[in-house]
């Protein structure tokens, strides 16, 4: 179970709408004093007026300093939410990869390194990492995508083998299809692929409460995600083909 969300300092980065919102949404709603953080400041005051928390514009990976300040001193949670949606194959400029990179991991590398010494010093602290299912499997037409998010699932779960026992709990967001801005701008392949079982942002807020209170590693939103990851570990090639196929589908709408 859960510790009292009443009172604790909580972060969400890119929470000027999405999930970042809800998130913040949420955990303001449990009683927590909540930090919105957003590049665009007129979305980040917008979502912490109406639910009472403070604001903190700027870039995620260097919101820690400015976030604990706003918080009296002390983070205790951080949901590291920000993230890219870059499409594109190989082919994608090199900024576009490195741009991904660095917001969709190294934005959370950054912000684990800010926070773990005061969360190891008093033995707890809660990292929640927004990644995707496709840094479970896979997502067509957005290799930069895929791969950043591979790295942040990777990263999220270094965290959690290497500090749970001392006091540390690490989640990982991994949904499918959500109705956000970010689904929209995913054009022919987010229609094919994700669309159709899109959920709202919401139920990725309830479904990482949930998982809080069950202290699970891993968020599935959409539960049929954990059937397709095991199918992809236990036998790649028969999972390979089947999202071979979704791609010439694809392929063959983009004529």
């Amino acid at each position: 179970m859960v510790e009292t969300l009443q009172d604790k300092g909580v972060v969400v980065t890119g929470a000027g709408g999405g999930i970042g919102a809800a998130l913040a949404l949420r955990f303001a709603a449990a009683g927590a004093r909540v930090v919105v953080n957003d590049l665009d400041a007129a979305k980040a005051e917008a979502v912490a007026g109406e639910i009472g928390a403070v604001a903190v514009a700027g870039d995620a990976s260097a919101v820690v300093a400015e976030a604990r300040e706003a918080l009296g001193g002390t983070v205790d949670v951080y949901c590291a939410n920000a993230g890219l949606g870059s499409g594109g194959s190989e082919a994608a400029p090199e900024e576009v990869w490195a741009t991904a990179w660095d917001v969709n991991v190294m934005a959370h590398v950054r912000a684990a390194h800010e926070l773990l010494p005061g969360w190891l010093e008093r033995g707890s602290g809660r990292f929640v990492s927004t990644v995707s299912a496709a840094g479970l499997l896979t997502m067509i037409g957005a290799a930069p995508y895929s791969v950043t998010k591979h790295g942040a699932y990777a990263f999220a779960e270094w965290l959690s083998l290497t500090y749970r026992h001392r006091g540390i709990s690490v989640h990982a967001i991994c949904p499918q299809g959500v109705r956000t801005d970010m689904l929209a701008a995913t054009g022919s392949a987010g229609d094919l692929v994700l669309t159709p079982t899109a959920i709202e942002p919401a139920d990725v807020a309830d479904a990482l409460f949930s998982g809080m209170a069950e202290d699970r590693f891993l968020i599935l939103p959409h539960p049929e995600v954990a059937e397709y990851y095991r199918i992809r570990a236990a036998e790649p090639d028969k999972w390979l083909t089947g999202m071979n196929h979704i791609q010439q589908k694809w392929e063959a709408t983009e004529r």
